[in-house]
């Protein structure tokens, strides 16, 4: 029988570090990297630049995407990481529904240090004034999905190394 290729989807609010720890698991494990921020429209980036929200209408054509990248990741058997906030269940569902391998790693973090992390941001998109959306939206991790919950205030290559053993116990 053959391995379902994992996909791993590094989620959480931002200023978690989703970038930085997905780029290290991809490394890490020698698979394709996507940054799903790279995805958005250009509507949906104004949007955010302009301190509004998005809502689930806006986000759409982003999560099938990001969907579209996790079926091709999953379907050529190489399997991936992308970093995406993932913040409700339903759109961890649209992901699952794209590849059977789809597996969770949510960088948990406080309210306080995503403010700051936000703020000390250069050059990004999202403004710090959005961070409350993002904990209005958060649907952590629940424990009937495949995947795993860390700190996101640990080291980020600590945090590889959780997940890489997690995958390997999981599978």
């Amino acid at each position: 029988m053959t391995e379902v290729p994992t996909v791993v989807v590094v989620m959480g609010v931002s200023g978690c570090g989703k970038s930085t720890v997905g780029h290290l698991l991809a490394q890490r494990l020698g698979v394709p990297f996507l940054e799903a921020d790279d995805v958005h429209p250009a509507s949906n980036r104004a949007k955010m630049a302009a301190g509004r929200p998005l809502d689930d209408e806006d986000r759409r054509p982003w999560l099938l995407s990001v969907a579209a990248w996790i079926r091709e990741a999953t379907d050529d058997g190489q399997g991936g990481v992308v970093a995406c906030s993932a913040l409700k269940y339903a759109y961890r569902e649209v992901f699952r529904g794209a590849g059977a391998g789809v597996w969770i790693l949510y960088l948990a973090l406080d309210r306080t240090t995503a403010d700051r992390r936000v703020a000390e941001r250069v050059g990004h998109f999202m403004p710090a004034g959005l961070v409350d959306s993002q904990y209005a939206a958060l649907e952590p991790l629940r424990p009937d999905e495949p995947g795993l919950t860390v700190a996101a205030v640990a080291d980020p290559r600590t945090i590889v190394d959780q997940a890489e053993r997690a995958l390997r116990a999981a599978r």
